[in-house]
């Protein structure tokens, strides 16, 4: 199949697909988000057959451009696994490894049936299929996780030779470079996905990133935190405190152990991956730069090119991951307040003071508690999209003058230098409500289409339903409205 020419081409990100969570009769609010009320599988199912029809006799080209999984946030697991389970999977979600992740895909596949059988008409139709790798369908690196997508699609082997599992690019017709985007966020960068997998005790597993980690060990046993939009986990103290006394006191009160001990995981976890070598071959490493190069229609110098672009993971610097899980501060007040008794226990040794006095030191440290908090601005929030920096040089090192990326959620058209920035916005179920009431509905997509002197030009758009479209904006630099931002 050849993949280096397109008129039309569809960059969809960030669908987040998981499995159903059960309703809960005692906490119907836990985990909301991820129920079948808020499935959007049938309007995906229309979207396909609008882009089909699009293309005419043409074949359209659609990238789905990262986190259209989201393995790390499925909890589930099998009772009768021939897989050893520990503790924590069985609280948290199952490790990064191939057979449970080809367990997950499995459970996801099986409960969004509607949105598959219509990606597999889509391309029996004849159109192609690009799965770029983003930070949390990383599992799509997994041979067997391929595999059993395409035995899911029901494909025969000449349409199976339409669908592509990409790394971490795409070049479409040589004028639009697509990437997710998570190489240039600290928090959620692979750090080689030319050699992923790392090296355990008895076993080969993905070295997830910190974003990853956190959705996994600390969001997943936090049922009321939608990790689709930041401000349900971004937020400040007072913030907090208000949350937890409207909900979690009665749903989740012993929320601050859950925060401690998956914080702590986090961690140990992130730092000890960091440390271990990136399983690879020697003697087989250039040919898996040409093998990523074929399929992403570029050079093997291209893709060295842009895994030199990468951030430097947030892992390099322990200091800055104990903050961002606020394990610093939970420190000083430990610290602090050990002290504090061990002063008071001397003391006690010579008069007869009650330990309640502790409570008028603890008091007085509270103000210069409250200020160290507010001084800290966390990372995590303040990724927006790749500095202009990277947007320019990855313009020189590929030779198109379009970028279009996802992972943000934040919905871009504009021109940044020289280049064509877009992002394709998401599908995921995101609301700013707990209860799900206030829906951040955005289903948009970035087509580029035949223009005028058959150069291809380039919009966001806004699937609505039935075969209708909306211009997401009305000019090139249209409104930057914030989004989610992800745990990941």
């Amino acid at each position: 199949m050849d993949f280096d020419k397109a008129n039309y081409t569809a960059i969809v990100s960030d669908l987040h697909l998981c499995e159903a969570e059960p309703v809960r009769a005692k906490n119907p609010l836990w985990k909301k988000f991820k129920t079948k009320e808020f499935f959007y599988d049938e309007t995906f199912a229309e979207f396909l057959n609008y882009l089909d029809c699009l293309g005419g006799n043409e074949s359209v080209e659609l990238i789905l451009n990262g986190d259209i999984f989201d393995f790390d946030s499925v909890t589930v697991y099998p009772n009768d696994a021939t897989f050893r389970v520990s503790w924590l999977e069985r609280r948290r979600g199952l490790f990064a490894q191939e057979e449970k992740t080809i367990y997950k895909i499995e459970v996801i596949l099986s409960d969004h049936e509607v949105l598959f059988r219509a990606l597999s008409q889509f391309v029996k139709k004849g159109n192609r299929i690009v799965f770029v790798a983003g930070n949390h369908d990383l599992g799509l690196h997994f041979l067997g996780v391929q595999q059993t997508l395409l035995e899911r699609l029901n494909l025969t082997e000449e349409e199976r030779g339409r669908v592509r599992f990409n790394e971490w690019f795409y070049i479409s017709n040589k004028d639009t470079l697509i990437e997710h985007g998570n190489q240039y966020d600290p928090y959620c960068v692979c750090q080689d996905p030319i050699s992923p997998f790392i090296q355990k005790y008895n076993h080969l597993e993905l070295r997830l990133p910190f974003g990853n980690l956190a959705c996994q060990y600390m969001v997943n046993g936090m049922g009321l935190i939608n990790p689709h939009v930041d401000s349900n986990y971004l937020m400040t103290v007072p913030e907090y405190l208000k949350f937890y006394l409207k909900y979690l006191l009665r749903t989740q009160p012993l929320v601050v152990w859950t925060w401690i001990w998956g914080a702590s995981i986090i961690l140990i976890q992130s730092l000890n991956d960091r440390l271990k070598p990136p399983l690879r071959d020697p003697l087989t490493i250039e040919d898996r730069v040409r093998e990523i190069a074929r399929k992403a229609n570029a050079t093997p110098r291209m893709v060295r090119e842009l895994k030199a672009l990468f951030a430097a993971p947030a892992e390099s610097d322990p200091y800055l991951v104990a903050r961002e899980l606020w394990l610093d501060q939970a420190f000083m007040v430990l610290v602090i307040f050990y002290l504090v008794f061990v002063v008071f226990t001397a003391l006690r040794s010579f008069f007869a003071i009650s330990y309640l006095w502790i409570l008028i030191p603890m008091v007085m440290f509270f103000p210069f508690f409250v200020f160290y908090s507010k001084t800290i601005v966390s990372e995590v929030a303040s990724f927006m999209e790749p500095k202009e920096k990277v947007l320019t040089m990855a313009s020189m090192i590929t030779g198109v003058t379009r970028i279009v990326y996802g992972h943000s959620h934040i919905i871009r058209h504009e021109i940044i230098g020289a280049v064509e920035h877009l992002n394709a916005g998401c599908w995921s179920p995101a609301f700013t409500d707990v209860e799900c009431t206030q829906p951040i509905d955005q289903k948009t997509f970035v087509l580029v289409e035949p223009g005028k002197q058959g150069v291809r030009i380039a919009s966001v758009k806004t699937f609505v339903g039935k075969n209708n479209v909306q211009e997401a904006f009305h000019q090139m630099r249209g409104t930057k409205t914030r989004r989610k931002r992800r745990v990941s």
